[in-house]
């Protein structure tokens, strides 16, 4: 499903870095399968919010359907940091507010842009990482 979105999102976005894929547990509902989690950076001249109307878009091409929260989805894209920029808007928080708080999230951005410095915790994604106390496993597979 990552490969489809990724896909998907290159023809709307030029896409410039991927990380790995990572397995990792599951995060706020632990009791279901494991999800696999991919960082990918892009330039883009749209703002903020025509990306999510774009991301959503391409969540439903690939078969989202609304659910209940932390419950499994086919597929899931986050707008995590959109340059260094800090938007709050009812439907748009940038950067996502769990990011520092997800293993998940941390480790890919840390293989693409460990020196980054979070623009509201001004910290950089390594030293996220090592202040992070998510104890969920994740994994770097070698695929």
């Amino acid at each position: 499903m990552l490969k489809l979105a990724t896909n998907h999102l290159k023809d709307e976005f030029e896409l410039t870095h991927k990380s790995a894929i990572y397995e990792s547990e599951a995060w706020g509902n632990e009791n279901q399968a494991k999800f696999l989690n991919q960082a990918i950076s892009a330039n883009t001249n749209l703002l903020a919010e025509e990306v999510l109307t774009t991301i959503k878009l391409t969540e439903e091409k690939l078969g989202r359907r609304k659910s209940n929260r932390w419950f499994p989805r086919c597929i899931d894209i986050d707008i995590i940091f959109y340059g260094d920029e800090i938007i709050e808007l009812p439907h748009l928080i940038i950067p996502h507010k769990h990011f520092h708080q997800r293993k998940f999230a941390l480790l890919p951005f840390e293989e693409l842009i460990p020196n980054f410095v979070h623009p509201k915790l001004n910290k950089t994604i390594s030293q996220l990482v090592i202040e992070c106390n998510d104890e969920l496993q994740v994994e770097k597979l070698n695929h």
